[in-house]
């Protein structure tokens, strides 16, 4: 037994051994110096990425200033807005930046700003270099200014060009991350704007239609109204479930329903493992509303098909109606004016809508795709990825 413990004494030495040398070698393979300082200098932009994507600022300035000054390896950094106001200095050392290096850091970066190039200027000891923060389409952001105690040289000044560089397309994605928020805002607001007054009207008539004959009914109603236009005017995000999205569809037909009768008829198919895919806020009324107006024009009555199914990658969605549909040439020629003749303009303005927040949110693969024929009805398809980086429910605020 002895002889047995011994050596498995040895082996466990020995692959202790064998460890502590794949160890040793793993870390010299991947901790050089070289990768040290490649790391560093990739956690130190991503650190100052991560306060300038909230634009340019006094309190995003303070904050990247520090991991700015980091990569330019200078004894001091500011930064200053489009109009040439200071924003922030680093290092907090009042040493360093009295009164005059300060007003010579401002004037520098004015006369960046200005000519849109790179400024030197001598305020012995220091020298100060001003580099302006320019979009690609060459608008000016504000100016990144360094203070150094040696001569720069182009290799200096080549980094500091980098840095503001980068600093830039950073305030510039913050700036276009905002318009494209203020677009959705637009989007929603507009698709709120559109939902059909008709519609509207006619619920609420048929509401008080059933009053003195039915009030139960009236009163289920009224409900159903109250949470529709509650959904439909909330302050939510520019995404939301689909199965939100159908629960609110649900309420729109059992409306539709109260005021035509037996003459609308709905089916409903949808697979339960795409009801959490995520969707453009109120995508689908305009494309059920489009429908249930066609389908019901002209024919006293329809059917309108709702079809939600698992497509491996992606979830698509398909709403049909059996009404008088249209010449497919007259769609691929006209396109907008296509679509507006089916009902009005502002079913119109809804499909459009749709299209185009889709396109923006997945990419050009994922538009409304539309099948009709006169006297065939109409298919209107709208195709989302089951799941989408950076795209969740609730993301964005309406007030």
């Amino acid at each position: 037994m002895s002889g047995e413990v011994a050596i498995a004494l040895a082996l466990a030495l020995v692959l202790t051994a064998v460890v502590a040398i794949v160890v040793v070698r793993t870390r010299r393979v991947v901790a050089t110096p070289t990768e040290r300082a490649v790391h560093a200098a990739l956690h130190t932009a991503s650190s100052a990425a991560r306060a300038l994507r909230r634009g340019l600022d006094t309190d995003s300035a303070q904050t990247a200033a520090p991991y700015l000054r980091g990569l330019t390896v200078t004894q001091g950094l500011a930064l200053f807005d489009g109009d040439g106001q200071l924003l922030a200095l680093d290092p907090d050392d009042d040493a360093l930046w009295q009164t005059d290096i300060v007003d010579t850091c401002t004037s520098t970066a004015r006369d960046s700003i200005a000519d849109q190039r790179r400024k030197l200027t001598s305020a012995r000891p220091m020298t100060v270099v001003a580099q302006p923060l320019l979009t690609e389409a060459g608008d000016v952001l504000g100016a990144l200014v360094v203070v150094t105690a040696s001569t720069p040289g182009p290799g200096m000044l080549g980094a500091v060009g980098e840095v503001a560089r980068y600093a830039a397309s950073q305030i510039e994605l913050a700036e276009l991350d905002a318009s494209r928020a203020r677009l959705d805002r637009a989007e929603v607001l507009a698709l709120r704007a559109q939902i059909s007054p008709h519609f509207i009207y006619n619920a609420l008539n048929t509401i008080a239609s059933f009053v003195r004959t039915d009030p139960d009914r009236a009163r289920e109603l009224i409900l159903e109204f109250a949470d529709f236009t509650r959904y439909s005017f909330r302050a939510a995000g520019q995404y939301t479930t689909l199965a939100d999205e159908l629960r609110n569809i649900d309420r729109y037909l059992t409306l539709e329903r109260a005021r035509f009768g037996q003459s609308l008829k709905v089916r409903l198919q949808v697979a339960p493992e795409v009801l959490n895919v995520v969707v453009p806020f109120l995508a689908l009324q305009p494309l059920v509303e489009n429908a249930v107006r066609h389908g019901l024009a002209g024919q006293g009555g329809g059917t309108v098909e709702i079809i939600a199914r698992d497509e491996g990658t992606d979830c698509v969605i398909t709403v049909e109606d059996d009404g008088a549909g249209m010449d497919p040439e007259t769609l691929r020629a006209g396109q907008g004016d296509a679509l507006a003749d089916r009902t009005d303009q502002g079913a119109h303005v809804g499909l459009t809508n749709v299209d185009h927040r889709l396109r923006a949110a997945f990419g050009n693969d994922y538009g409304l795709v539309v099948e009709t024929a006169l006297g065939a009805g109409t298919k209107v398809m709208m195709r989302v990825p089951k799941f989408r980086s950076g795209v969740h429910a609730g993301g964005g605020a309406f007030g």
